[in-house]
């Protein structure tokens, strides 16, 4: 398949090799410089093609957030992987057959209960499953609070249990994602190595030894000068980044252009200065947005088809299957007739994506092929 854009059904997703390419060199070579492992979260782009551009040059070491996902990576010869979310109960059982047939899948806990049930479920198989303990760095989504000493006492059971191998200590900087620039975002990126490498320290002290020390968000990660005290980062985003990153400052919008939907015109409505546009909720999303940093932001950045930002046009509001776009220059109803087509950086690229099934691939302009998503949970 080699097509011009224009002549693509909509909304569709696009993925530009050399912007995605870009992105993940740039990642890569900041992972050896600061020497730490990278480790990549697939659940931005669950793509099979893009995980392996992800690690060329490293380990194929990758971090999922569903067992779907583990699945369909396993299957795809990535046999280290973290389930980097507190494990639910349900999915022991899978985890410990892919585990059973040689995919090193390690999991999260940050409670004794959760402990008790892991064990259980290595006694029964007669296996020893790997095991990360959760750290809260700051987030207060998920993890233990590193200066309590039951968090101390977590890790020695954990370390101690025959039926667990321990991984060490992971934490995720998700609190990154409320700064305004790239400053803020280095200021949450030390936060979080220190909190991480005292805490390693505090365990190893008691002699509890702790393998990984396993960091990091893409804003972190993007920011970072120094993880000392850290052995690998599991950014995600940074592959395709998004309007929300280039808001912030982890990247420059043209970054961004990795991933976007492409949408036709199918509204004029001069009167009212509107387009409608035939990408909604179900092509972009629903997500606000970096608000905190500019309050009318709209619901994603639209570019013309060569990637060009346009001004004087906002995406105002999304409906199920349509966007209405406030236009303010009006030169723009000409320049954008009915069937035109345009592209739009979406606000949040890992919650867009995850609306196709497939990615059209752009190579100098032109789409020259389709990459496949891995779907379900």
């Amino acid at each position: 398949m080699s097509e011009h854009l224009a002549e693509l059904r909509t909304p569709c997703a696009l993925v530009d090799w050399g912007v995605l390419e870009k992105n993940c060199a740039r990642m890569s070579g900041r992972a050896r410089s600061l020497g730490v492992v990278l480790r990549p979260h697939v659940k931005t782009h669950k793509c099979v093609e893009i995980a392996r551009i992800q690690t060329r040059g490293h380990s194929s070491a990758l971090t999922v957030s569903t067992m779907a996902e583990a699945r369909a990576f396993a299957a795809a010869g990535f046999n280290d992987l973290t389930y980097a979310v507190p494990v639910p109960f349900h999915a022991i059982p899978e985890a410990a057959d892919l585990l059973a047939r040689g995919t090193r899948l390690s999991l999260l806990l940050d409670s004794e209960v959760a402990l008790r049930e892991l064990e259980a479920a290595g006694s029964a198989r007669n296996l020893r499953l790997p095991v990360f303990l959760k750290v809260d760095c700051g987030y207060h989504r998920a993890g233990v609070d590193p200066g309590r000493e039951e968090s101390l006492e977590l890790a020695r059971a954990l370390a101690a249990s025959p039926h667990l191998e321990f991984r060490g200590i992971l934490t995720h900087s998700g609190q990154a994602y409320r700064c305004a620039s790239a400053e803020e975002a280095l200021s949450v990126a030390e936060h979080e190595r220190d909190v991480m490498a005292a805490f390693a320290g505090k365990l190893r002290s008691a002699g509890v030894p702790v393998p990984e020390v396993s960091v990091g968000s893409t804003p972190a990660c993007c920011a970072a000068r120094d993880w000392s005290g850290a052995t690998e980062i599991r950014p995600g985003n940074y592959a395709f980044f998004d309007a929300f990153q280039a808001a912030i400052g982890s990247c420059a919008l043209e970054d961004a252009l990795a991933f976007t939907v492409l949408a036709t015109v199918i509204g004029h409505y001069p009167e009212r200065k509107a387009l409608l546009l035939d990408a909604g909720a179900l092509a972009l999303s629903k997500d606000p947005g970096a608000t905190h940093v500019d309050a009318p932001c709209g619901f994603g950045v639209l570019c013309d088809v060569p990637g060009r930002p346009i001004r004087g046009l906002r995406l105002g509001s999304l409906s199920q299957e349509h966007g209405q776009v406030v236009v303010s220059d009006p030169t723009l109803f000409a320049r954008m007739p009915l069937g035109s087509k345009v592209r739009i950086i979406p606000n949040h690229s890992c919650l867009a994506a995850a609306c196709f099934g497939s990615y059209v691939v752009l190579k100098d302009g032109r789409a020259d092929g389709k990459w496949d998503t891995m779907g379900g949970r």
